[in-house]
């Protein structure tokens, strides 16, 4: 693992996620690990990789309410509540994304979407478990990077609201 603060220069990586954040001055750090291509359950290898509690790691997930795209942001130890997000969207009804829109509509693979620098902005919701936690861990814009800030933070730079998104098994 290396774990390195944001210092906003392109050797960061130059994720659009990491230019985002330099930009507007908020405070990260980068965490990168080697990415099994044969793992699937990329917020899970995340954790483990980077040694880190679940109930930290958030997840990206594309989401389509009411037959428009918008973002929820997990933690990876927890399912995305699909009506729970969509009333907190305004909306009636949820499905996840296929994976190939939610690629063309964030301009991140599946694995390392990020919440932050997205190709368009789109309605954000971030479960409220994430407010109990002093430092959150998201996708930093590619598989095998993850970026660490703080709920308000994240909050902030995406818009995004907070709810009850998330499903405990």
């Amino acid at each position: 693992m290396t774990k390195t603060p944001g210092t906003g220069k392109r050797s960061d990586t130059g994720t659009r996620a990491l230019l985002t954040l330099t930009a507007a001055g908020i405070n990260f750090t980068v965490h990168t690990y080697e990415h099994d291509p044969e793992q699937r359950g990329f917020g899970a290898e995340a954790a483990a990789a980077l040694d880190l509690d679940p109930a930290e790691v958030f997840k990206t997930l594309i989401v389509d309410v009411d037959g428009l795209p918008t973002v929820a942001i997990v933690p990876v130890s927890a399912m995305v509540d699909l009506k729970a997000h969509a009333a907190c969207c305004g909306g009636r009804r949820a499905a996840l994304a296929d994976h190939q829109v939610a690629e063309r509509i964030t301009g991140y693979v599946v694995g390392g979407i990020s919440p932050i620098g997205q190709k368009r902005k789109l309605q954000t919701v971030l479960d409220e478990s994430a407010l109990k936690k002093s430092t959150i861990y998201v996708s930093g814009g590619k598989r095998g990077m993850d970026i660490g800030l703080s709920p308000a933070d994240l909050t902030k730079i995406t818009d995004a609201l907070t709810g009850p998104i998330a499903r405990f098994p």
